[in-house]
């Protein structure tokens, strides 16, 4: 069984791109995450300890996604992926969604992104 917890609409401010003004002056990301694990224990037992902290989990990948300027989408969500599989045991797998709403593409849009999935036993 797997059960899922999610955060979603999470607005980071970052430096991510290849155009010398994303890295200058940055722009607003919108990160949706899917966190899959076994919900069992902690459904039945009430306890903090027995499941994954949303708080946590925010923290984390605002610090993974802030932290260091890539060209692409897919290296920095690649680096939340990681630090999540890291940093919480109980986290089967993630899927992340990262959208660039404000991208410098000559079209008119209403989203632009990456989506990707990642688990510690692939």
């Amino acid at each position: 069984m797997t059960d899922t917890i999610f955060v979603t609409g999470l607005s980071i401010h970052a430096r991510h791109g290849v155009m010398d003004h994303e890295t200058e002056v940055g722009q607003r990301f919108v990160i949706d995450l899917e966190l899959y694990t076994d919900l069992s224990e902690p459904s039945r037992s009430d306890r903090l300890a027995d499941t994954v902290s949303y708080a946590d989990v925010v923290a984390t990948t605002t610090a993974a996604f802030k932290n260091t300027n890539y060209k692409l989408l897919e290296r920095a969500a690649g680096a939340v992926a990681d630090a999540i599989l890291s940093n919480f045991p109980r986290v089967r797998a993630v899927k992340i969604t990262v959208h660039k709403p404000h991208a410098p593409i000559a079209a008119i849009f209403d989203d632009v992104g990456i989506m990707l999935t990642r688990s510690r036993h692939p």
